[in-house]
This record gives structure tokens, C-alpha cells and sequence, in this order.
């Protein structure tokens, strides 16, 4: 028997919040069908569940940690420069603050990924 391995990125987990305010149940149930190489997660306490889910990733606790959302950051704040350059060419009210609220959900979103950890 061959078993396909295949590789477990952080973006590939699809968290909606940050992994200390997720509860001990979900971070067991992520951990269970997601990222098999940590073994034992049933009977880990959160504090050990969120240390083994950032020791599998190689994210260092404290300040001054590269996001693992960096690309993506850094994939939005682009758009958002593109976005206002259009911005300011367009001559309807209408369209300006259709872009206008584009830029602000983009600006929100990349806001949530930085403080993602």
C-alpha cells in the first residue's frame, strides 16, 4: 500500500480566527481531519494543541513573527494600490464609490490576516 503525501500549507487549513481564540474541540477537529502528522491531539490540552499546530508550521510565538498570510497581505495591499489609481480616473460618483467599498473591505481583510496570530 502506498499512502499519498500530500503537503499541508496554513492557508490550506481555512481558519476564520486566530488559532488562541479558537476553542480546545475545534482545534482537536482541525487537527484530526487536517493535519495528520500530529499525533495524540485527543487527549492534548489547548495551550499543547496550539503549540503543535505552530511547531508543524514553523510559527514562532511572540512579536515580530512573519504572518503566514504575508503573500496574501502583500496580494491585497497591491490591488488596493491598483484600486485607487482607477479610483481617481473614474468620472461616475457611482462607480468611485463602488471602488471606494472594494478598497474598504480589501483594507478589513487584510487588517484580520495580519492580526490572524
Amino acid at each position: 500500500m502506498s499512502q499519498e503525501v500530500t503537503e499541508i500549507t496554513f492557508e490550506s487549513l481555512g481558519l476564520t480566527k486566530s488559532l488562541d481564540k479558537m476553542t480546545a474541540k475545534e482545534l482537536r477537529q482541525m487537527i484530526v481531519a487536517k493535519i495528520p502528522s500530529i499525533v495524540g491531539a485527543s487527549g492534548m490540552q489547548k495551550d499543547d494543541l496550539v503549540k503543535a499546530v505552530k511547531d508543524v508550521f514553523g510559527i514562532v510565538d511572540g512579536e515580530g513573527g512573519v504572518s503566514p498570510y504575508k503573500d496574501q497581505i502583500f496580494t491585497i495591499k497591491k490591488t488596493i494600490r491598483e484600486m485607487r489609481v482607477q479610483k481617481g480616473t473614474v468620472e461616475a460618483r457611482q462607480e468611485r464609490t463602488k471602488l471606494r467599498r472594494k478598497i474598504n473591505k480589501l483594507k478589513k481583510r487584510s487588517r484580520r490576516l495580519a492580526r490572524a496570530l
